[in-house]
This record gives C-alpha cells, structure tokens and sequence, in this order.
C-alpha cells in the first residue's frame, strides 16, 4: 500500500506520525501513555512469527507481567465502583476447573440482564482478574447488569500454553453454565461481550452456539475492537487500518507473533472459530443481534467494521459504533483518565443488554 500521501489519515498520509501527534488523539490518552512511553510508536517484538514456538512463547511470558502492570497502574487510585457484590464460582470445563467471577448490583431483586465477560489479551496472555477487568465488570454490574467473568486458558503468558481451541471450549463451558443457571443467578437476558482477543471470543462463542444448535444460550452478542483477521504478518490491504494505526498502540508485527501462538500450526487459519473475519454468510445467517464497536485510532478498527457489514449482509440485526479519538480498548483501559468516554460504552453494553 502506497504511504505518505498527505490528504490521508494517520500514518497512510504521514508515517511519521505516533498517537502523541496525530491530530485526532484524545490528549488524555497521551498523557495517560506516555509514562510507558507507549505515546509514541510501539516497536516490532524480538521476536516474529516465524521464530520457533518456544522463542515466541517466551516473549509472551516476557511481555505479559509489562501489560499487567501498565493496567494495573491505569486504575490506580481510583476510588472502589460502589454497590456490586462479588463472588467467585469454579465450574468444570473440558481441560479443568474453570473460574468464574460473579459481579451483581447490590441487593438486586428479580431477573437482570446478564453479561458473559470475556477478557481481552489476544487469546494469549492477561488474565481477567486483572484490575482493569474486574472494575469493568463492577462498572458493569452497577450499570444493572448480572455479570459473568470467565478466566479462561491462555496460549501463552501464565494460564498457558493451551492454544487454540482451548480458551473458546472454556468459555463455551462457561456460556453453557451461566445459561443453565440464569434462574439462580437473576438473569434474564444474556449476551456475551468482551474486548481484543475477548472480542474474538465473544464472537467465536456466538459462531460455535449456532454451529452447534445452541443459540437459546446467547440473546445477543457486544463484541468490542475484536482482533478476528489474523492479518497481521502480511497486512492485508483491504483494512487500511493495519496500515493507518500500526504502532499506535498496537504494532501488527507484533499481533502476528502472538496469533502464531493461538495457533502454531496454522492449520485454522480459515476457520472462523479461529479468527471470525472469516466467517461466511451460512456461518453469520440466524445469529443473535450484534454490537461491534471499535476505536478510530485501532489498527483492528477495519476489521470489526468488516464484520458488521458481513453481519448485515447475512441479515442479522446490527450496529457499529467508532469511538472517535481512542486507541484499542481505549474506552476499556482508561477508566480513571478518560471516565466519560468509558462511561459512555458501559451504558451503551447496558442500553443494548437491557433493549432485548
């Protein structure tokens, strides 16, 4: 693809540019990234996807404390979400115990609607009893939301290696359970929602429920910035995006080391419970309404708005929404610097669970 063209966006018309200076970056963002130095833009990883499998699980197991730690201080002295309850349930999956992290608004009476969260990661670290996902969940939860968090197995980092299909047969464990429980637990409604590789699993979960003639499980799905294409290694050109905002946050180089840890061999490579971007039309036909919601500074931004549109034309019931201004999971990773902007997608997944 052709750079340096002025009249486009990003790094299409400047290569030069990094969040700190594209024009369209939230501030707040700068100032929150630029401790880590991640304001600027993110280098290629040591290691590539060709590299041997036990070189590329050690940068995942290198890279993953750094992630923790970076969300861990994003929330940083932030004041505890009031009015949640939580609790923890382990339930039996395929390869183990699996846990689940129980969040529900205090003294709620009656059938909620209800979240099946899954974390973000690209399937392959973090894990969703970090502090940026337990207080998504907590803002969830006071929302009005039931919410189910699952930790599922990772391809790598400290819940790995177990790539794929592993996660997604603990989250379909997971979806199986709650759906089996929504009486005791209060649920009306379920959805299933989660960001990055989360939002891969959202959407892969919804794909194998229809594959499996299981979709009275799930009433809709809310799947955020979801990393699906695995076109990172070689971009592909028609998502412009991994050209406009690589390094912003993200660098494609680096997502094509870590998706070759999802799966090593790469013999999933078209198989939408893998990477949903390649879903077909008989794959998409009959699911459940969708939110996908991206950000406009995401090298995986095109990508979701692909799906959509795979979605509408397959004629299932759904919305895009850009966050103007944010980088990946920007919305979801920034709760104490940017607490408008995650305000706003939380009572979004609320508006859309509670609309069913």
């Amino acid at each position: 693809m052709t750079l340096n063209t002025p009249h486009l966006p990003g790094r299409l018309g400047h290569p030069e540019l990094s969040l700190a200076t594209d024009p369209r970056t939230d501030p707040r963002i700068v100032a929150a990234l630029a401790p880590f130095g991640l304001d600027q833009n993110a280098g290629p990883p040591p290691v590539t996807a060709d590299a041997p499998l036990s070189a590329k699980l050690e940068f995942c197991a290198a890279a993953e404390p750094g992630f923790a730690a970076m969300f861990e201080a994003l929330c940083d002295g932030m004041s505890p979400v009031q009015g949640v309850e939580r609790r923890t349930e382990t339930i039996s999956g395929p390869g183990g115990d699996v846990t689940l992290f129980i969040h529900r608004p205090e003294g709620a009476q009656g059938a909620l609607p209800g979240v099946l969260h899954l974390h973000g990661g690209g399937m392959t670290i973090l894990s969703a009893s970090s502090p940026v996902y337990a207080r998504w969940r907590d803002g969830l939860a006071a929302a009005g939301l039931m919410v189910v968090g699952v930790e599922f197995r990772n391809a790598g980092g400290a819940l790995g290696p177990h790539p794929f299909p592993a996660g997604l047969d603990d989250c379909t464990a997971a979806l199986a359970w709650t759906h089996a429980h929504r009486a005791e637990l209060g649920i009306g409604r379920l959805i299933v929602s989660g960001e990055s590789g989360g939002g891969n699993l959202t959407l892969a979960t919804a794909l194998r429920a229809r594959r499996e003639n299981k979709l009275e499980a799930i009433d809709g799905v809310y799947a955020m910035c979801p990393y699906i294409s695995n076109a990172w290694a070689e971009k592909d050109p028609s998502l412009p995006s991994l050209y406009e905002n690589d390094g912003f946050f993200l660098d494609c180089a680096m997502m094509g080391t870590m998706s070759s840890v999802y799966d090593p061999s790469g013999d999933n490579a078209d198989n939408p419970l893998c990477w949903p971007y390649r879903a077909k039309p008989e794959d998409l036909a009959g699911l459940p309404p969708h939110v996908i919601s991206v950000n406009e500074l995401d090298p995986l931004r095109d990508e979701g708005l692909a799906y959509f549109r795979a979605l509408r034309q397959a004629g299932v019931p759904a919305v895009s929404r850009t966050v103007n201004g944010t980088c990946h999971a920007g919305d979801l990773m920034f709760p104490r610097d940017l607490p408008d902007t995650a305000l706003a997608t939380l009572q979004d997944v609320a508006s859309f669970a509670k609309a069913l």
